[in-house]
C-alpha cells in the first residue's frame, strides 16, 4: 500500500466523502452564483441592497444544504422518493387554501422567514420518485401499457395542480423533464409520438377555444401568445417586456456598454430585471461575449452531470442525475428563449442567477442530490 493510498484509507469517512464531492461541478455553480451577484448589484445601482446581498446568503446556505444532503448515501434519498413526492403534492394542494399571492398568481405559502414555492420543489421531487419508479420497475415492463401509465399520472397530477395556480411555465417544465425521464428510463418511441401528435390537436384546441366559454387558457396567457407572434401589435401593452428586453440584447452589440452603463436596465425601462429579465441585463452590460461566457458555464454544468450520470453503475442515481440535468437545462433554455423572443414569456427564471429563494435553495439541493449519487456511486 502505497503512502497516498494509507493517508486516504486513514481519514475519516465524513471527510472522505468530502473529498469525493465533485469540486468541478461545485466551483461551476459557484462561478454562475457570481455572476448573478455581480448582476444583482449592478440592477440596483451599484449596492448590495435590495437583491445582491440576501441572494450571497441564500447561496451560502443553499451551498451547505448541498454538502449536508451529498453527505447522505443515495440508497436513503432513493428510499424517501414516495414521501418526498407525497409531501410536495399536499404542498401544492396547501397553495390552493392557505397560498399567498403575488402577481396575480397563488404559488407561495409564506413560512415566516421566506416564501416557498411547492411548484419549485416539485421540480425535483418528481424527478426522485420517477427514477426510483424505474428503479424498482423490471427492465421488460417499462413500455407495457399499464406500467406506462402510472408514471403518467405522477406527472399529470402536480401539473394539474401547478396550471391551476396558474403557472403555465412550470407546468410545461414538469411535463417534459417528466416524459424525458421516462424516454431515458427506456419507454418505447411510440408512446411519444402519440404524445406529440395529442400535443398538436390541444395546440388547435387552445386556439379555438379563446373567446369561448370552455377557453383553455386565461386572458393574459393567450396575450402572451399574441405578444409572442407579434411583439409589435402592442408594445405599450403586452409586448412591451418583450420589446424592452430585445432592445437591451441589441444595444450590448460584441462587447457591451460596460458594468453598470446599462441604459435600459438603469433607466428602468427593462421590466423585472432582477428576475426573469436578468439575462438581458448582463447581454446589455457584456455583449454576446458575455452572454455566450454564461451559456458556456451553463453547458459545462450539464456535460459534468450528464458524464457522471453515464458513469454511474446504479439505475437509481444514474436516471435521477439525467433528471436533474434535464430540469436545469430547460432551466436556462426556455429562460434564454423567452428574453430573446424565441419563446413565449411564461415566467422561468435563470438558475442562480435571477433574484429568489426558493429556486435557488431547492436547486442546490438537487445538485445536493447530484453530489450524493456521484459520492456513494457503486466502485
Amino acid at each position: 500500500m502505497s503512502y497516498l493510498e494509507y493517508t486516504v484509507k486513514s481519514v475519516p469517512t465524513g471527510a472522505r466523502k468530502l473529498l469525493a464531492l465533485n469540486w468541478p461541478l461545485t466551483l461551476l455553480l459557484a462561478a454562475v452564483a457570481c455572476v448573478g451577484f455581480l448582476m444583482l448589484y449592478s440592477v440596483a445601482g451599484g449596492s448590495f441592497t435590495p437583491w445582491a446581498e440576501p441572494q450571497m446568503k441564500r447561496f451560502g446556505l443553499g451551498l451547505a444544504l448541498m454538502i449536508a444532503v451529498a453527505m447522505v448515501p443515495i440508497w436513503l434519498w432513493r428510499n424517501l422518493a414516495g414521501l418526498a413526492y407525497g409531501v410536495s403534492v399536499m404542498l401544492l394542494v396547501a397553495v390552493e387554501f392557505f397560498g399567498a399571492v403575488g402577481m396575480g398568481a397563488q404559488r407561495w405559502i409564506d413560512i415566516g422567514f421566506m416564501r416557498l414555492q411547492p411548484s419549485e420543489l416539485m421540480k425535483i421531487t418528481l424527478v426522485m420518485f420517477l427514477a426510483a419508479y424505474y428503479d424498482w420497475l423490471p427492465a421488460r415492463r417499462t413500455s407495457h401499457p399499464f406500467w406506462v401509465l402510472l408514471p403518467l399520472l405522477i406527472i399529470l397530477l402536480p401539473t394539474a395542480l401547478v396550471l391551476k395556480q396558474p403557472d403555465l411555465g412550470t407546468a410545461i417544465l414538469l411535463l417534459t423533464a417528466g416524459g424525458g425521464l421516462m424516454f431515458l428510463a427506456g419507454v418505447h418511441w411510440a408512446y411519444f409520438a402519440a404524445v406529440l401528435t395529442a400535443a398538436f390537436g390541444l395546440v388547435a384546441a387552445v386556439f379555438e377555444s379563446r373567446g369561448t366559454p370552455w377557453q383553455l387558457l386565461k386572458d393574459y396567457q393567450y396575450r402572451r401568445i399574441d405578444t409572442f407572434l407579434d411583439p409589435s401589435t402592442d408594445p405599450l401593452g403586452a409586448g412591451y417586456h418583450i420589446t424592452q428586453s430585445k432592445i437591451a440584447l441589441g444595444s450590448g452589440g460584441w462587447t457591451g456598454r460596460g458594468f453598470m452603463q446599462g441604459t435600459q436596465s438603469r433607466l428602468n425601462f427593462l421590466p423585472e430585471k432582477h428576475t426573469d429579465f436578468i439575462f438581458t441585463t448582463l447581454a446589455e452590460e457584456f455583449g454576446f461575449v458575455g452572454g455566450v461566457s454564461l451559456l458556456g458555464l451553463y453547458a459545462l454544468i450539464v456535460i459534468f452531470c450528464v458524464t457522471s450520470a453515464l458513469i454511474n453503475r446504479d439505475r437509481f442515481s444514474s436516471l435521477l442525475i439525467f433528471g436533474i440535468a434535464l430540469n436545469f437545462f430547460l432551466f436556462f433554455a426556455v429562460n434564454m428563449s423567452m428574453v430573446m423572443g424565441l419563446a413565449p414569456v411564461v415566467g422561468v427564471p435563470l438558475p442562480l442567477v435571477s433574484y429568489g429563494g426558493s429556486a435557488m435553495l431547492v436547486l442546490l439541493l438537487a445538485f445536493g442530490l447530484v453530489q450524493s449519487a456521484h459520492v456513494h456511486r457503486p466502485r
